[in-house]
């Protein structure tokens, strides 16, 4: 099976680019997430913070919007 995968592989012209591009685009993704997640506001990590358990707000706001739209 691996042999026949290889014999197709190696006929692809530039096959060892798609390697390359994939661990380039995996990494600048990491690293910009590893920036966006150390640069972010303190108040913002406290609201990300708190949705898992914050249903108590999300009910507030759907019946506020409920009221509002009738």
């Amino acid at each position: 099976m691996l042999k026949f995968i290889k014999g197709h592989m190696s006929s692809i012209a530039d096959i060892e680019l798609f390697p390359i591009i994939s661990f380039l685009i995996f990494f600048t993704v990491f690293i910009a997430m590893i920036l966006y997640v150390t640069l972010m506001k303190k108040s913002t990590e406290r609201t990300y913070a708190f949705l898992p358990v914050d249903d108590q707000k999300h009910e507030i706001n759907t019946k506020k919007n409920d009221r509002e739209n009738g």
